[in-house]
């Protein structure tokens, strides 16, 4: 009996109890199905297959193809699958879009599966990628194919977080990969372990074998178990023995199913080029776009710059179609979104480098525009590839070449390319040159890509080894630098020193050879990157015009090379003279070498420590002229003082700590000192301040300053109103003296006077309105108007008011008068 613990009813169900039964293990029936398949191995014959089932593979393998529409192989993955399930070493050579990726990548699964391979036996697959968007493409076909697998698979490229690649290094069973990370790897990651591998793929492995790879892979290469299956897939396969010795192949079948076919291009690609001046390029690839708005074009240039330059000009100028671009420099995560954005939309123009040109299969590509003439046979190929891709895919490729580069087209011919010359119609043409100067006037950025531009476009030019088509000397660049919208074409620092060079004695070709050199070297360390930033410091220099060269007629850089009478001085008088003598170096080479070497921090500080540069200081002085020491480089603390006396080498952290926590506290009480004293001195000046004012404001009579005063214009001129009496009674201390005792007496009658400035005495009731406002008459003629005789008055007392007004100034006067004023 069960009660239930919901509702409480008691149940008669009886628990019931799994039992499992003793069931066939899956590791049987997997052993059984790896003994048949491997058994199957030895009686594969190519021919005779016609779809993936033919093959012997595991059922997993043969769900995931069906699952994304796999069902019948291409040549070479007939004969690359049927050779390398038999264990053999394969060099795959097919045309572009044929399925090379799958080709390789069914044989690791089976690989694998065959050898009951799990997470713990570490990396038991290598595949090696020249770019990392053919490693992503790469790794996502993986995905999609062997999803139903239990193998863990990584993709380790650069610009990824290393840290989240460190940690899991140890778990993956197929690694998918670019050359640079997975030496970073092999040499700082102790998880990574490589001593199991079964495999190598070398995918596009004539780009991974060549010169920009070949330090990298050659220690990559050390590090691998030499007993393991080695695949290799290009459209264009390298048969070098020392490549194919480095890799320790052992009797490699060479897969070549198109080898014997007409063309080594897709045969549904139709090509041609056009024969163009430089500075009609740009104006035709504008025209090009402008008619093809509803098509998916991918347009190919020489350099990073460029592509930048270009795609930062037409979304300025609105061709009315979406623009992409895609180059080295980019961060990887704009790179991926460029690629996935690209292969999504189907009306779209994509700028690139050379970076998409080798293994991306982007779907339904109408036309392949090479801007740029390509190095070799071979770069044409993977360019031109990126259409046509497939068994029923069609496209088309235009080539647009310069008049001395049109020998490209012999060689093109010669590898079993069908190209033809087609014509441009002039009716279509649209020159968008003024609206590009224009632009360029208005944005600086814009006219600093375009600098940047010409300079990356120049240089690689003078790289590029097959010297009769890619001649600089007929490289017309005035004409480039003003279809880029440039008025002056910018200065070029390693033509300079080019030209220099090649002017200077006979041995020009040993120079010049150094130079190349010295560019190749630094283009190899960058080319993983598409050649990145190398080039900045000589990109945004201004040029000066000068004097043309007459060995290099069409060849004009602006140098300033202009004879002077002091190279006239040491001239060489006789040529072709047997006598070894080294030829001097001129500063600008010495200084070019040391430029090569980069300068550290530690370098620059030698430097300054050798030449006894000292900081500069600041020496205040007193009034006197005497120096005033600086307390702060003093040390205060008897710690402080015998670490500065130690002559021990380097620095010990923890003593430097503590030295100057108790440095620390002489500053600090250094600094109360310094704001008391400020404090003070503030307070001091007020006080004075204030004494200043109160002392302006008080004269010697006790009333306010003349500035602080009201307005005493409107009184009467004393000296005119007393000019009489003055006259008659000179001034005389004696008499002012005298007088001062009866200055009360004359003024008692006088209580209700307040407006003259004078003392007098009488009534002043009738005195008109107008009278009193402006000013009141003397006490004689006032009584004079009234009739009343004047030897009335008592003239002593009039003679008393007079003396007192006459000893006073003009000043005592007026303050006297306020006085009496603020009196009343």
């Amino acid at each position: 009996m069960k009660k239930d613990e919901k509702t409480g009813n008691v149940s008669d169900k009886k628990k019931k109890h799994h039992v499992f039964k003793h069931k066939k293990k899956k590791r049987a029936e997997e052993d059984s199905a790896i003994q048949y398949l491997q058994s199957q191995y030895s009686t594969i014959n190519p021919e005779e297959i016609k779809t993936f089932k033919d093959l012997p593979l595991s059922q997993k393998t043969l769900k995931g193809l069906k699952d994304n529409n796999y069902i019948t192989p291409t040549d070479i993955q007939r004969q690359a699958i049927s050779y390398a399930l038999q264990g053999k070493d394969i060099l795959g050579a097919a045309k572009t879009g044929s399925g090379k990726t799958l080709a390789f990548l069914v044989p690791i699964l089976e690989l694998l599966f065959c050898k009951k391979w799990t997470r713990l036996d570490g990396v038991g697959a290598l595949v090696i990628s020249p770019t990392r968007e053919l490693a992503y493409q790469i790794y996502e076909t993986l995905r999609k194919v062997g999803h139903l697998h239990d193998f863990s698979a990584g993709l380790i490229i650069g610009g990824q977080n290393l840290k989240f690649e460190r940690k899991r290094m140890d778990q993956i069973n197929i690694l998918i990969c670019t050359p640079g990370r997975l030496l970073q790897h092999m040499d700082e990651n102790p998880l990574f372990d490589c001593s199991q591998l079964q495999i190598l793929v070398l995918d596009e492995a004539d780009r991974c074998l060549d010169m920009g790879f070949q330090t990298t892979m050659n220690a990559i290469i050390e590090n691998l178990p030499p007993k393991r299956q080695t695949l290799l897939f290009s459209a264009t396969q390298t048969k070098s023995v020392k490549d194919l010795a480095r890799l320790s192949l052992s009797f490699p079948t060479y897969v070549a199913p198109h080898e014997q076919a007409n063309t080594v291009t897709p045969e549904s690609l139709q090509q041609s080029y056009i024969v163009c001046e430089i500075d009609e390029k740009l104006g035709i690839l504008w025209s090009f776009i402008r008619n093809h708005l509803k098509q998916k074009v991918l347009v190919f240039m020489a350099t990073c710059k460029q592509v930048k330059y270009t795609y930062d000009l037409f979304c300025k100028l609105r061709p009315g179609v979406s623009l992409l671009a895609l180059y080295g420099t980019l961060h990887q995560e704009k790179r991926e979104k460029i690629y996935e954005e690209f292969c999504r939309k189907s009306n779209v123009v994509l700028f690139a480098t050379d970076l998409a040109s080798r293994g991306l299969d982007f779907p339904r590509v109408n036309w392949v525009l090479q801007f740029d003439c390509p190095e070799n046979v071979d770069t044409y190929i993977h360019r031109a590839g990126r259409t046509a891709r497939g068994v029923f895919g069609k496209g088309e490729g235009l080539l647009m070449l310069l008049p001395h580069e049109e020998k490209i087209v012999d060689d093109l011919t010669k590898s079993k390319i069908p190209i033809k010359k087609i014509s441009v119609d002039p009716s279509k043409l649209q020159s968008p040159q003024r609206k590009i100067e224009s632009l360029l006037s208005d944005n600086t950025e814009l006219k600093q890509t375009a600098q940047r531009a010409f300079v990356s476009y120049v240089k690689s030019i003078f790289l590029m080894k097959n010297k009769e088509i890619f001649n600089i000397q007929l490289l017309d660049t005035d004409a480039y630098a003003r279809s880029l919208g440039l008025i002056n074409p910018p200065r070029i620092k390693f033509m300079h020193k080019f030209n220099k060079s090649s002017t200077a004695s006979n041995g020009t070709e040993s120079k010049t050879t150094d130079i190349i050199e010295k560019l190749e070297a630094k283009s190899v360390e960058n080319e993983e990157s598409d050649r990145t930033d190398s080039e900045k410091e000589d990109e945004l220099k201004p040029i000066s015009k000068a004097k043309i060269k007459k060995e290099l007629p069409k060849f004009n850089f602006h140098d300033d090379n202009v004879d002077s009478d002091e190279e006239s001085f040491l001239q060489v008088k006789k040529k072709n003279v047997d006598v070894d003598i080294p030829t001097p170096q001129t500063e600008e080479t010495t200084t070019s070498k040391k430029k090569t070497k980069p300068l550290t921090k530690a370098a620059v500080a030698k430097k300054i420590l050798k030449k006894k540069i000292k900081v500069n200081t600041t020496v205040k002085f007193t009034e006197d002229g005497e120096a005033i020491d600086d307390d702060k480089k003093d040390v205060k603390s008897e710690l402080a003082k015998q670490f500065v006396n130690e002559n021990v080498g380097g620095i010990d952290i923890e003593k430097a700590k503590e030295v100057l926590r108790e440095e620390d506290k002489y500053d600090k009480q250094r600094f109360r000192e310094k704001v008391k004293a400020k404090h003070k001195e503030q307070k001091r000046k007020l006080k004075n301040k204030k004494k200043e004012e109160e002392e302006g404001e008080k004269d010697e009579f006790g009333s306010s300053s003349e500035s602080d005063g009201p307005d005493l214009s409107w009184l009467p001129d004393p000296d005119k109103v007393y000019d009489r009496n003055n006259e008659q009674q000179p001034e005389s201390d004696e008499h002012a003296e005298g007088d001062d005792d009866d200055d009360d007496g004359g003024d008692d009658d006088d209580d209700h006077d307040n407006d003259d400035d004078d003392v007098d005495v009488g009534d002043d009731s009738e005195l008109s309105d107008s009278e009193q406002k402006y000013h009141r008459p003397t006490k004689r003629k006032l009584v004079e108007s009234k009739g009343i005789p004047q030897e009335s008055i008592n003239p002593r007392k009039i003679k008393k008011i007079e003396d007192v007004s006459a000893s006073l100034s003009v000043q005592e006067a007026e303050a006297l008068a306020m006085q009496l004023l603020k009196s009343k």
